[in-house]
């Protein structure tokens, strides 16, 4: 028991001693819990979702008390196509235009598209065209796997590298190897490749294995899939190896790495659509690695997009890759 508690004693000391993590695990709940208050403050009870061709203001104007229908969320659109295909696919009961020409669309197996139609025409629709499109739901298991993949990949990335990395530097383990001829670059490319082909290994096991119980939705190409999959990983793996460029403390290193993650689970539309979300939302969205790999495996998968749907994607990967590759071998150091 006196070695228990001595070691008991001493890690407590090291913890409460480290002024940096201290703070940020008192820090990073608070931040988390003031983040959802802020996000999710929105008390309506949201039933249905409808796509507008145009400004909600011009739905407002044609038909006010329809636009001012409460428990239904207005998505507004510039795509005509873009708005179908949601229909279609059942991730928006009904799409409705105002101008040029007053018409609607909805999905002819969706009950909710049903129940809105009937809303419409008791709130002045009678006379908007019925446009009907035919598609087979999209299940959110389907619709969610590949946010699933994508997360486990995030944590593999950055805690199974940066993390790592961080323990090296504390056991003198870098300092060792400083010695040798072996350069920062190297070092780091090494840890890429290593964790690159363990992640893509069992992402693949995960999801073929998967697949043989519950049957995916898959329209796309496996290859492009696998292509996107690998350069997300990439991304991921370099900004692990950013983060554990300089830091030796592991709780600091493990209080950076949720600093992270946790946002990107959050708004990369891993569980949810963020369609609808506040502008600003949508924005920091855009900057995080999550989205583009979420966004692009989405797309092969539900939509059977090709390369050149998903280049926004692969673009944005690819040059966050290269800025964290290249910040992170500049302030790597080894002690």
């Amino acid at each position: 028991m006196q070695a228990f508690i001595a070691i008991f004693l001493a890690r407590n000391k090291e913890f409460l001693r480290d002024r940096s993590s201290l703070s940020w695990n008192i820090a990073f709940p608070i931040l988390l819990v003031f983040g959802f208050s802020i996000i999710f403050s929105d008390d309506n009870n949201l039933l249905y979702k409808v796509g507008v061709i145009g400004t909600q203001q011009q739905l407002t104007t044609v038909l006010p008390n329809f636009a001012q229908t409460q428990h239904i969320q207005f998505v507004e659109f510039t795509d005509t196509q873009q708005a179908q295909d949601r229909v279609r696919k059942h991730q928006l009961d009904l799409v409705i235009q105002t101008h040029p020409q007053a018409v609607y669309w909805i999905n002819s197996s969706s009950p909710k598209g049903y129940l809105l139609e009937r809303i419409l025409w008791g709130s002045g629709g009678q006379d908007f065209a019925q446009q009907t499109v035919e598609g087979k739901e999209i299940r959110y298991v389907d619709w969610v796997l590949p946010g699933i993949l994508a997360m486990n990949m995030m944590f593999s990335c950055l805690f199974g590298v940066g993390y790592v990395i961080v323990r090296y530097r504390k056991n003198g383990y870098l300092k060792r190897l400083k010695a040798t001829p072996l350069s920062a670059v190297q070092f780091l490319l090494a840890q890429m490749a290593s964790r690159l082909i363990l992640i893509q290994a069992i992402t693949v096991f995960v999801y073929v294995g998967c697949d043989l119980f519950i049957d995916f939705h898959m329209i796309g190409s496996y290859w492009l899939l696998f292509f996107v999959s690998t350069l997300g990983s990439i991304c991921l793996i370099n900004m692990g190896l950013l983060v554990a460029a300089r830091l030796r403390s592991e709780e600091l290193a493990g209080g950076m790495l949720n600093l992270f993650s946790w946002p990107m689970m959050l708004l990369s539309g891993v569980w949810f659509s963020l369609e609808g979300s506040p502008e600003w939302v949508i924005a920091l969205a855009q900057i995080l690695p999550l989205t583009h790999l979420v966004e692009g495996a989405r797309a092969i998968m539900t939509e059977g997009a090709g390369i050149t749907q998903i280049f926004p994607e692969l673009l944005a990967l690819s040059l966050m890759s290269l800025l964290f590759l290249i910040i992170g071998a500049l302030i790597f150091r080894w002690e």
